[in-house]
């Protein structure tokens, strides 16, 4: 069910299911998460269960502050610390060394663990609510509230279509950011890039003094993370990227004849076809980023069988909507 997470009693509520081991999904200001009690590894498990995730692919731990880092964190470099004084509470996930025997099912059974503080009001309250609860839950593993591999949702509505009514579901609105967080890897000596987000390159490396490495520059095997398989954020619709040339002649190739189809570009697009659906990407990267995975399930609820989209600019903002959008095409 749906509960309105500005209510402190909904919050309460939601703070003793997780508790007792039960499921929340929550809103976050990057999308909603499916969460639970992080140092529960039963809790945990239902994570996997529900959303028919593999057991061995990681989840990442949203904590209240920088200061419960340490209760699943067995050590943060310099530059990790710096990086959570300047982007938390925020959209920004760190992969840091695990507290030996803490939370081994989110980690995914790896030694490092991926924590994050996120910014958006009723994920706070949900966070510090479980702080005080018997036995008290000190984070909450917490993955996209959708099946794996699809879309990510970033309203309530979205997580009940995935779901159904039995989830407790906190109602926090849309979120604001729209894609995940970025995700940087500390367990190296040096801050990796594992999954971009809508923090840019310039921003992170401004904050630590380091550049940040791309995980092929680094000679040691990278940590799993969430969301960084070749295929994800796949809605039932075949997705494919085009610049606005090859665009426009696939169009015109199609001509009347184009049916089941829906264009995602920032050039406007002629078809002779009334059937194609066509919505206009914004020219700004943020913006974009917070109505792509709206509009991707919006496609797949009027039943459009392709989705064609307009590669987005090779430009820094841009990189967090392009991973996601690769990586949808190649589902």
């Amino acid at each position: 069910m749906i509960l309105q997470g500005n209510d402190p009693a909904a919050i309460e509520r939601a703070a003793r299911t997780l508790a007792a081991g039960g499921l929340v999904a929550f809103p976050t200001e990057t999308v909603y998460g499916l969460g639970a009690d992080a140092a529960s590894d039963a809790a945990v498990g239902e994570i996997f269960r529900a959303k028919g995730r593999p057991a061995d692919h990681p989840l990442i731990v949203h904590v209240p502050d920088a200061a419960a880092v340490d209760r699943f964190a067995a050590s943060a470099p310099d530059f990790a610390r710096a990086l959570m004084r300047a982007f938390w509470p925020g959209p920004l996930t760190l992969i840091l060394p695990r507290r030996e025997g803490v939370a081994t099912a989110a980690a995914g059974g790896q030694a490092s663990i991926g924590v994050r503080c996120p910014a958006h009001p009723v994920a706070h309250a949900l966070l510090v609510a479980c702080a005080g609860t018997t036995p008290a839950v000190h984070g909450l593993a917490g993955p996209s509230a959708n099946r794996f591999g699809r879309v990510s949702p970033t309203t309530a509505q979205h997580v009940r279509g995935e779901f159904g009514d039995e989830l407790l579901v906190l109602d926090g609105g849309p979120c604001d950011v729209g894609i995940e967080s970025t995700i940087v890897d500390c367990t190296r000596g040096v801050p990796v890039l594992l999954r971009p987000g809508v923090l840019t390159r310039g921003q992170i490396e401004a904050a630590c003094g380091q550049p940040l490495r791309s995980p092929g520059e680094v000679t040691q095997d990278a940590p799993r993370a969430s969301g960084t398989l070749e295929s994800h954020y796949a809605p039932d619709a075949r997705v494919r990227l085009m610049d606005a040339k090859a665009l426009q002649t696939a169009l015109d190739v199609l001509g009347d004849d184009a049916a089941g189809l829906a264009i995602y570009s920032r050039a406007l697009m002629r078809t002779r076809s009334p059937r194609v659906l066509q919505r206009r990407m914004p020219d700004d990267a943020a913006e974009t980023a917070r109505q792509l995975f709206a509009v991707l399930r919006d496609f797949d609820a009027q039943g459009v069988r392709l989705i064609w989209v307009e590669t987005p600019p090779a430009e820094p903002g841009w990189e967090g909507v392009l991973d996601r959008l690769s990586r949808a095409a190649a589902g």
